[in-house]
């Protein structure tokens, strides 16, 4: 439990990124280019996020970098797949 509050000012950042992107990609359904740039801005912001919580707790490996821009560019080909349809 203390680590997680350790971790929580982090993790919600984390959210607030993530909520973010939802609610603007959402508002702005009717312009895909538009999406697209929220989605690009998200992932990037989503591999920052992850490159310095890790930097501060000193854990930061090149593994955990790439780990992070997969699963952004993952995100990235799902929804530009949905947007581009």
């Amino acid at each position: 439990m203390k680590n997680l509050a350790k971790h929580l000012p982090h993790y919600l950042s984390l959210i607030g990124i993530l909520l973010a992107g939802t609610v603007a990609f959402s508002l702005f359904s009717y312009d895909r280019a538009f999406q697209a740039a929220v989605a690009i801005a998200t992932a990037v912001s989503y591999v920052v996020w992850g490159l310095i919580h890790h930097l501060l707790h000193r854990d930061l490996y090149l593994t955990v970098a790439i780990e992070y821009i997969v699963v952004a560019t993952l995100g990235l080909s799902i929804v530009f797949s949905l947007i581009l349809r």
